[in-house]
């Protein structure tokens, strides 16, 4: 019998949907770059345009990453794969505080970024393949658990911080809570990608379809990270927050998505992906334009980060909707879209950090909301070129 045909039908939450969540809520957890970086920088003897550098070296790690998982998801048993994933990232994380020459941290953040290419191309692939048609409320709770935990890392940082000025325990903390689910996931049978092959040859995938889909998480993921890695540094330096006001600040930013994201999930269920994305990139560009706006205001960017952590919640998994209502969706596939994420986390933080010193604090939120502005663009095209649902094995509705 089809393993696929098997776990299409399961209509609940199972060991194995445990395992995705957990495993995406370590990626969260390990995005405490942004909030630690002067620390990082302080660590290496750095400045910030040279530790800027970690961000370029973590993104090519996850373009790397992401292409092999792509291969060796749709060919071996994929929990496999997801743990081992898993366990590098946690090895990743509690080395990160101890490493004093920057090129050795960069060859680190590199690897932690393969895992976390790895498992984000693992765990959203393998939960398609898990519950086919019905994936849309797990595609949005799985992107929820990551929320949770890009919310908790930047608590543990700002208690790190007030209880011994070292970010070292905070990361080996991050470690030890990422490390269970790669022993969860090991003992658990994997789903397989039967139905999801036998669509793609019926079905072939046109091209310029992935390319528009590749764009929209491009400027997407680099609208969001930039934004998380850099309000910390943006708020510290105008003087809108002290250290630890600006680690809640990320929290708050990433708290918002997660709050979003949990929002999101009966918010699916009645409107169109395509509506809730035009409601999402208008609120994205109507926060970043708020601290824009008033750059010395603290209440300004408190309600920037949280308006932009909400709106910006539901964008990554309607995109994975979308582009499930219209191609199969195989690993290789899915890995092109993280590559594209990939490329996004790396250019545009690094952008900022090279502009950041010469130029001032407010190109960080310039550079936000023409990324986000260049991603509505990009949805537009989509939205005219796209066909109609119809044919795809995945998808929301």
């Amino acid at each position: 019998m089809d393993n696929t045909t098997v776990v299409v039908a399961e209509t609940r939450p199972t060991p194995r949907l445990i395992g995705y969540y957990a495993a995406l809520g370590g990626v969260g957890l390990s995005g405490v770059l942004g909030p630690t970086l002067s620390y990082l920088a302080a660590q290496t003897g750095s400045t910030l345009s040279e530790i800027s550098a970690l961000f370029v070296a973590r993104a090519a790690g996850y373009v790397s990453g992401s292409l092999l998982a792509g291969r060796a998801y749709d060919r071996v048993p994929g929990h496999p794969v997801l743990a081992s994933a898993v366990v590098t990232l946690a090895a990743g994380m509690a080395l990160t505080p101890l490493l004093p020459w920057l090129w050795l941290l960069a060859a680190l953040m590199f690897m932690v970024g393969a895992a976390e290419g790895s498992i984000d191309v693992g765990a959203n692939t393998l939960i398609v393949w898990t519950y086919g048609d019905r994936v849309g409320p797990y595609m949005n709770g799985l992107h929820l658990a990551f929320g949770v935990g890009a919310f908790v890392g930047p608590l543990l940082v700002a208690q790190a911080i007030a209880l011994s000025s070292n970010v070292a325990w905070a990361y080996w903390a991050l470690a030890i809570l990422i490390l269970p689910a790669a022993f969860w996931l090991a003992r658990l049978p994997s789903p397989t990608s039967h139905a999801v092959a036998r669509a793609a040859q019926a079905q072939p995938v046109r091209r310029s379809l992935v390319a528009l889909f590749v764009a929209c998480f491009f400027f997407y993921v680099g609208a969001e990270v930039s934004f998380g890695s850099w309000v910390y540094t943006y708020a510290n330096r105008l003087g809108l927050a002290d250290a630890i006001a600006a680690a809640y600040l990320t929290s708050a930013f990433w708290g918002a998505l997660t709050v979003g994201r949990l929002a999101a999930i009966p918010i699916a269920a009645r409107f169109r992906p395509r509506s809730i994305m035009a409601v999402n990139l208008a609120g994205c560009l109507l926060g970043v334009g708020l601290a824009l706006l008033f750059p010395a205001s603290k209440p300004a960017i408190w309600m920037s980060a949280i308006g932009t952590g909400l709106s910006m919640a539901s964008i990554f998994p309607t995109f994975m909707n979308l582009a499930g209502r219209r191609m199969p969706l195989t690993a290789q596939v899915s890995s092109l879209f993280f590559v594209g994420s990939s490329l996004g986390a790396m250019i545009w933080p690094w952008l900022i950090g090279q502009l950041f010193e010469p130029v001032g604090p407010r190109v960080a939120m310039g550079t936000v909301f023409v990324v986000t502005l260049l991603d509505a663009v990009a949805f537009v095209m989509l939205m005219l070129y796209a066909p109609r649902p119809g044919g795809a094995v995945t998808g929301e509705r």
